[in-house]
């Protein structure tokens, strides 16, 4: 079986975010309003946060899966993979850099990611590829090209035993109301 990385593996405690601020542009800062996609405008690329000491409480709580998980080697760093790679409530997420959206497609990524794929499927874990607000749930059989998920979205699995065999969208309280 293929290990599938998460949050739960030991922290590495001789990797640190160095020059690496992808997660300033991927991720969304809801205290800053700032949107996916875009810089952080305390960013400073390639050097660091401006704001370090007086950051929102969700930059302080924020690690991705390559500096916690020793199963990822220098090759997964953000700043060399284009992508950064973070956890859901039932998944894996790969957080692509707007500018290189198929960087996950690269190997040894795409091989590895795909092989997450088969191991999740087995265990109920999801594996979706997010560049800005488009997704693509990416199962052993095939990638299903989401589009643009909304946040009052969520994604429905049609499910033949625990193979996907069909994806949909639907409302997010159509799916917590069970409608």
């Amino acid at each position: 079986m293929v290990a599938v990385p998460s949050a739960d593996n030991a922290v590495t405690a001789n990797k640190t975010c160095g020059e690496c601020t992808l997660c300033c542009k991927v991720m969304a800062i809801e205290q800053l309003a700032k949107p996916v996609g875009a810089w952080c405008p305390h960013c400073r690329p390639g050097r660091g946060c401006q704001i370090y000491p007086e950051r929102p409480a969700e930059c302080r709580t924020f690690s991705c899966l390559w500096l916690v998980n020793d199963l990822l080697d220098q090759r997964w760093k953000p700043s060399k993979s284009r992508f950064v790679l973070t956890t859901s409530e039932d998944g894996i997420e790969v957080r692509c850099d707007p500018g290189f959206p198929d960087a996950w497609r690269k190997e040894p990524f795409r091989s590895e990611i795909h092989e997450w794929a088969v191991s999740g499927e087995t265990h109920d874990v999801t594996v979706v590829v997010i560049t800005g607000q488009r997704m693509i749930l990416v199962t052993p059989d095939r990638e299903f090209d989401l589009g643009i998920v909304g946040p009052d979205q969520r994604i429905v699995r049609e499910l033949d035993g625990t193979r996907v065999v069909d994806v949909t969208l639907a409302k997010a309280s159509d799916v917590e109301s069970g409608t």
